[in-house]
């Protein structure tokens, strides 16, 4: 389970807003191997964590890179999974290494989607000439990816702005936020927007993910009813902040758990100026 808010505006009227901000939770087993967020790939030109699981090391749920490729990854809840299927954090990792824009690699990926489990993917190309462009595709939706329009969207483990309970009170919180967003300092920005991902109150009952995890065990589902998910061995263990500002200057903070421990956190900061 994960969860992703997000905003775009590609051209802000005002110098102090963002040109996106972006909230997000990845929620994995405590006990699976990963690599916090740093640079890599050529020049070091991307930034993200990355899956060390065996069979899937190199893959990620979320990563940005200088050239303004955004990759974006959660899985869709379903009851079996298949234990073939290709893993999906690839799926950000070849976007965000390939030279294809973002429309025309989630068309790619649209022919390729029955050789994974359920997945939604975001792939974006921010860029200070062109414009910004932010796509979607879901596997276990429409045929075809769709071309964002600016706005504010929430996704979790359905299809996009699918009306969970949780995903609308967490969209809610990340709106109250954003609409402070220009008059907060940046480190009050993103210590705003951690807090709204690290919010524990279960949105129950909930109908929606119950007939979607109809299969899941009920106490599971209500534990997966939060923005935070907090379980014994499972739930939220890494969130990540992206910040773009209209000149182009990124603000990456990501806080990850340490040593599957959940009292104990570090927070990290990178940041750098897009690639006109």
């Amino acid at each position: 389970m994960c969860i992703i808010f997000f905003k775009f505006d590609p051209r802000p009227v005002s110098k102090n807003a963002y040109r996106l901000i972006l909230a997000a939770n990845r929620d994995e087993f405590y006990h699976r191997p990963s690599k916090l967020a740093d640079f890599w790939g050529n020049n070091s030109e991307i930034l993200s964590g990355l899956d060390m699981e065996e069979g899937k090391a190199g893959g990620t749920w979320l990563g940005i890179s200088t050239r303004g490729k955004l990759g974006a990854l959660t899985n869709y809840l379903q009851p079996r999974q298949e234990p073939d299927a290709r893993g999906r954090g690839e799926l950000v990792t070849h976007f965000l290494t390939s030279d294809m824009d973002s429309l025309s690699y989630l068309k790619k990926v649209s022919t390729e989607g029955h050789l994974y489990n359920g997945f939604n993917l975001i792939a974006a190309d921010l860029s200070t000439t062109k414009g910004d462009v932010v796509c979607y595709y879901g596997n276990r939706g429409e045929p075809e990816p769709v071309v964002l329009t600016p706005g504010t969207y929430g996704l979790s483990n359905a299809l996009l702005e699918t009306p969970w309970r949780k995903l609308c009170f967490g969209k809610q919180l990340f709106m109250e936020v954003v609409e402070q967003s220009e008059a907060l300092p940046k480190d009050a920005l993103v210590s705003r927007l951690l807090d709204v991902l690290n919010n524990e109150e279960a949105q129950l009952p909930d109908p929606a993910i119950e007939d979607q995890g109809r299969e899941y065990v009920q106490p599971i589902l209500s534990k997966y009813a939060a923005v935070c998910v907090r379980c014994s061995t499972y739930g939220t263990r890494t969130n990540t902040i992206i910040l773009v500002d209209a000149d182009g200057h990124v603000t990456f903070t990501e806080r990850s758990m340490l040593d599957h421990d959940t009292s104990r956190w570090e927070t990290n900061t990178h940041e750098f100026t897009l690639q006109s």
